[in-house]
């Protein structure tokens, strides 16, 4: 079994697997090292906006959180520090980039072609992630700008931004984190802002060593605090899935924009034109604090061009700056292999998406993809569920899955197009009423096709539910009607289902 990626996706496929007996199970990883977007966005300020308690494996909880909203780096080493502590590094290939992975029809197996060399596997689970590959800003004269330019998923640390004038290009997460954490070193920074966001006040403390303390010790604490957590994030979601109840949310972004912007042209400038949570839900208690700085100027406007240090505003602002800074966010619409993975047809997964976006059974299976698992796939995530509870749904599925597999003795399982087509416009009908779908706004929620192909339209009890009752009659299975081919000379080749009284403790 490969599994592709090795953030909170591919580390979590990894531990699952393993303690269902799985022993042939490899992870490759195209750096240098594990932690997926935890590893690549190390720009100042980063950290998660869902609480630190609900941000870990359900399995091994980080007791010693420092802050209720964790930061980047603290996130990373509990990856580490998981992986390591469960022997992931036994299974696990650094540096290694997947080209292309084609299904096999007569051996029933993945041909994973890689810079590695060729693999074959009977499972090829997908865990890179929506967060994973950088949306560019594209104006005409970028290329030529004299001074440094990144994008804030490839932080470039040797820049030194004391003293120099910064653009910062976008308005979504990464801009409501990075703008705080930079604006005291600059002399001047510049943002550029295409369209104004809902932002709610962030409670973001630390926590006392005492309660970290006691919930090492006390379980019962720790379960009663990341229970309490659960319960307000599905609230929230709750609310987003009823547009009428959105009032009250919006009326406390109202009052934290009042409350911290007195000047009333920026506060016009700063007040969205859609319902809270047509766009990913941002919170933040710093952001309007940095930008009422004297040296601080929000442009509500998107940038047109560039002319050597000069960004031209396409309501014709002209601001010079020295660094400039893209917070554009990531192309979230299908993962990042969908261009290299070939199904039974050889159509790749990008093509087979082309018209109406990403669609897939429960988020995880793709008809014409056999034994093809992805993680955090279509339509499963919201503006307020946490991914680890929705990964750690989606792994129990998936092991089920496996489990069917190996009872039946079937090498392969593909769902049927009719049960996903009907799943899909169940998914399609209940996001009309949501906010996501009539909030007012575009977002990356959405494919060309106008299909939201990202959200989850229920609450997150029912996404696990569905995913623990796995339905084998949702697909159609094929039992071994060859012999099986030579192997190649990879190991991984021949994965082998464990008996079922195999196992592993963790």
């Amino acid at each position: 079994m490969v599994v592709v990626g090795a953030g909170f996706s591919g580390i979590g496929a990894a531990l699952r697997l393993r303690r269902e007996g799985w022993r042939d199970i490899l992870v490759l990883e195209k750096a240098s090292q594990l932690g997926g977007t935890w590893r690549e966005n190390t720009y100042p300020g980063c950290a998660c906006d869902v609480p630190s308690s609900l941000y870990s494996y359900s399995f091994t909880p980080n007791p010693r959180w420092s802050r209720i909203f964790a930061g980047q780096r603290e996130i990373h080493d509990y990856l580490r520090t998981t992986a390591e502590r469960y022997g992931v590094d036994e299974v696990l290939r650094c540096g290694v980039r997947v080209v292309e992975a084609r299904w096999d029809q007569n051996s029933g197996r993945w041909l994973v072609r890689t810079t590695d060399g060729e693999y074959r596997a009977r499972v090829l689970v997908l865990a890179t992630g929506p967060w994973h590959e950088p949306r560019r800003l594209v104006v005409p004269g970028l290329g030529e700008f004299p001074g440094p330019v990144f994008h804030t998923a490839e932080w470039d640390h040797s820049v030194d931004l004391a003293g120099r004038r910064v653009a910062v290009v976008g308005s979504g997460a990464s801009t409501v984190q990075v703008v705080p954490a930079i604006q005291a070193r600059t002399a001047a920074l510049h943002v550029f802002q295409r369209t104004a966001q809902w932002l709610l006040p962030k409670p973001d403390l630390p926590v006392p060593p005492a309660l970290n303390w006691c919930a090492d010790r006390l379980p019962g604490i720790r379960h009663t605090v990341r229970a309490g957590q659960y319960g307000l994030q599905e609230g929230i979601g709750y609310v987003l899935r009823h547009p009428r109840l959105v009032g009250p949310l919006e009326a406390v972004a109202r009052t934290h924009l009042r409350r911290t912007v007195r000047d009333p042209v920026l506060r016009g400038a700063l007040t969205p034109d859609h319902r809270l949570g047509c766009k990913r839900l941002l919170t933040s208690s710093t952001f309007y604090q940095a930008l009422v700085q004297p040296h601080v100027h929000l442009h509500p406007t998107a940038v047109s061009s560039v002319r050597g240090r000069h960004l031209i505003g396409a309501d014709g602002t002209t601001v010079e700056a020295d660094v400039v800074i893209t917070a554009t966010g990531f192309r979230v619409g299908e993962p990042a292999l969908a261009r290299s993975v070939h199904g039974t047809t050889g159509r790749t997964l990008h093509e087979t998406w082309a018209e109406d976006g990403p669609q897939a059974y429960l988020g995880t299976s793709v008809t014409g993809f056999p034994n093809l698992f992805l993680l955090l796939g279509p339509n499963l995530l919201s503006g307020s569920t946490s991914a680890i509870s929705v990964l750690e749904a989606q792994l129990a599925y998936l092991a089920a899955a496996l489990r069917h597999l190996r009872r039946e003795g079937h090498v392969s399982m593909d769902v049927r197009p009719a049960v996903q087509s009907a799943y899909n416009a169940a998914v399609q009908e209940a996001l009309r009423t949501t906010v996501y779908n009539a909030g007012g706004c575009s977002s990356y929620y959405f494919h060309s096709s106008g299909r939201n192909t990202f959200c989850w339209p229920w609450s997150t009890g029912r996404l696990i539910r569905s995913l623990n009752r796995f339905d084998a009659a949702a697909y159609t299975c094929h039992a071994p009607s060859t012999p099986a081919p030579v192997p190649a000379p990879r190991a991984v080749a021949e994965d082998t289902f464990p008996a079922d009284d195999e196992g592993i403790t963790a």
